[in-house]
């Protein structure tokens, strides 16, 4: 069913007909303030100091808060720090600050490696927005904790700290998007320590976690002592030689970022390869919202992953960017978007103020299948923003 209201004002983003692109986002904009006015209000009267953010919504409909020591607790802030970024409104910058001093803690919590999930989405949008020279003094020091999981012998920073009688030394794919912190501390203090991390980090996935099809691996278990590859498995995909569509989605984010941050061609060349290892996948679907795994056996009658879409389209829009000849990244990052917004929204009003349905956390644990996510909707927010900054 083509729904109205966000639906409308995007598609109209999207045809560039008669309109100029920033009149346009500001009314995609306008739809989104509703929807997270409404989830604002709700955190607000839900929250403990135990359970500070939103995550997804529990079988009853209802809005699920999660601890700041959550892998997802950043994104709210995040959406909030990037409405204040697209209106300038006191109201979403007064809230961003909220959400985010409910985060400070983190920058210390060493037992994970979710730091750029948590805080750089939140503390570094509002060092980005606002230059406090308290949210700096926070991206450091979370960095600083970072670096503490980076085994040098390894070359990677250790992902996880549970299941130790599955893993020695977990690295999952999702961490390469936790490396744009390293690269912001360097920047932020001169000291390159941080960008060595993330670029010894960034080449052992290269090289390690990568089929020869291009398909990515969850989860690469590595020997601390030696820095031999033990096993290679999976963790949220079907199977440990499936590829989970929101690891692709997360190695096409973070070698886009590298590149980014290095300029170092190996990590456009990889970006650009799995990028067309998307559009030539025989499983990704006409819409370009994938499946929750492309190898999973149901397909087509597998549950869709809305944040791996979202996640796509954002790094497709910056790749396009670095590479301005390839008009595919363009074409599919704006089909791609144009498929959440006119299959996956929620109608106006509902749904806990989030506005992407239709994701998929975890299958195989049966954990947030089908289900609205934050951080689906982090991205798809990011996505609107680069789509109309990116030429």
């Amino acid at each position: 069913m083509i729904r109205t209201g966000f639906l409308v004002i995007v598609m109209v983003l999207l045809s560039r007909v008669g309109r100029s692109q920033a009149t346009d986002v500001e009314q995609a904009v306008r739809f989104t303030e509703a929807q997270a006015t409404l989830q604002l209000e709700e955190v607000r009267r839900l929250n403990t100091p135990e359970r500070v953010s939103p995550r997804t919504l529990d079988a009853a409909g209802r809005l699920v808060l999660v601890p700041a020591g959550d892998w997802t607790s950043g994104f709210f802030p995040g959406i909030l720090w990037q409405l204040y970024g697209f209106t300038k409104k006191s109201k979403w910058l007064d809230a961003a600050r909220e959400a985010t001093a409910k985060l400070e803690n983190e920058q210390y919590n060493g037992r994970t490696h979710d730091m750029g999930f948590k805080i750089y989405c939140s503390y570094g949008q509002g060092y980005r927005l606002t230059g406090d020279t308290a949210y700096r003094a926070v991206v450091i020091r979370s960095a600083q904790t970072l670096a503490t999981r980076f085994n040098p012998v390894i070359g990677c920073i250790r992902s996880w700290d549970h299941n130790r009688d599955t893993w020695e030394f977990p690295v999952i794919i999702d961490n390469m998007l936790n490396l744009e912190l390293l690269f912001a501390a360097t920047r932020l203090t001169g000291d390159s320590t941080f960008y060595r991390i993330a670029v010894s980090h960034a080449n052992t996935t290269l090289k390690n976690h990568f089929r020869p099809d291009g398909g990515t691996y969850h989860v690469i278990d590595y020997d601390p002592k030696t820095g031999e590859v033990k096993n290679r498995n999976t963790h949220q995909g079907y199977s440990d030689e499936s590829t989970w569509a929101r690891g692709q989605a997360w190695a096409l984010y973070g070698y886009t970022m590298c590149y980014r941050e290095t300029k170092d061609q190996r990590y456009l060349s990889k970006a650009l390869d799995i990028a067309a290892w998307l559009m030539n996948h025989p499983h990704f679907p006409a819409d370009g919202v994938p499946y929750w795994d492309f190898d999973a056996p149901g397909i087509p009658h597998e549950p869709r992953d809305a944040s791996a879409a979202a996640v796509i389209a954002s790094a497709l829009y910056e790749l396009h960017g670095f590479a301005p000849g390839n008009l595919e990244l363009r074409s599919l990052a704006d089909r791609i978007v144009h498929s959440l917004v006119t299959g996956y929204t929620a109608p106006a009003g509902t749904h806990g103020g989030f506005t992407l349905l239709h994701s998929t956390g975890s299958k195989p644990a049966g954990s947030e299948v089908d289900v609205p996510l934050i951080y689906a909707d982090y991205y798809l927010l990011e996505a609107l923003a680069r789509g109309k900054t990116t030429p």
